[in-house]
């Protein structure tokens, strides 16, 4: 379990953590650990604003720290599966050439485009986003890996190749999937709980996203696979992120 635990840390944030065995009998419960690192990255997220408030820091350059904290964390993991994600869509391929396209390590013209008016858009909303409701999207980071867990688990994969299908295919599944649904309800029902306004616009709007997200891997994947839950999750805190912006202007 522990060696679940390492591995979890070890492939999705940038936090030190002991040497891990990448057997896969060790492997079992990655994902159940996944929604742990959005603890982390929200409590960042937290201490930065008190960093803030302490200091004076405001404006753009705690905005800017508000988004560049879970790049920093994360080491960008998700936002790579996200930019991969875009040039394979903008391809208009087959499933088979949008899968390749996944893997090349080449950044294509799109990805840069859309790379930019995503941290563009974030570093807008975060800039509306009042104190108040930061602990919003901070908790809004364990229920996007949750819901992207999830989808690791339970939803078809588009191969059977890759860390997510090793992830997928050595799972406990049944545990796993039980385990990642806990951490999804009481996430959103601690965000309603802090804010109905807010928290009830960030839950249905995490909750739309993952029935898009669905619905566009099958369609235009076959299935799902790590980039595409990785592009789920930057979408996920997009809308989070929206949510808790729209709440400070209706407020």
């Amino acid at each position: 379990m522990f060696n679940s635990f390492k591995l979890a840390f070890s492939m999705y944030s940038r936090i030190p953590m002991p040497r891990a065995d990448w057997d896969k009998d060790k492997m079992k419960y990655v994902m159940a650990f996944f929604p742990l690192i959005g603890v982390a990255v929200g409590g960042g997220m937290i201490l930065w604003n008190l960093l803030v408030q302490r200091t004076g820091i405001n404006g753009l350059m705690s905005a800017a720290g508000r988004v560049l904290i879970p790049l920093l964390l994360t080491g960008g993991i998700h936002m790579d599966g996200f930019l991969d994600t875009i040039d394979a869509r903008r391809s208009y391929q087959s499933f088979e050439r949008k899968l390749e396209i996944l893997k090349d390590p080449h950044t294509g013209a799109f990805a840069i485009i859309y790379g930019g008016i995503y941290l563009v858009a974030m570093l807008g909303l975060y800039s509306q986003v009042s104190s108040g409701y930061l602990w919003i999207v901070a908790i809004g980071f364990v229920l996007s890996r949750a819901l992207s867990g999830m989808s690791v688990v339970a939803f078809k994969g588009a191969k059977d190749t890759g860390m997510a299908a090793d992830f997928r295919l050595s799972a406990e599944k049944r545990r796993v999937f039980i385990a990642l649904v806990v951490y999804a309800v009481l996430a959103s029902a601690a965000m309603i709980i802090m804010s109905p306004l807010a928290g009830g616009l960030a839950v249905v709007g995490a909750f739309s996203v993952f029935g898009y997200y669905r619905v566009m891997s099958y369609r235009e994947f076959g299935g799902v696979t790590g980039d595409l839950a990785g592009y789920f999750l930057q979408l996920c805190e997009l809308a989070i992120a929206v949510a808790a912006a729209a709440a400070t202007v209706i407020r």
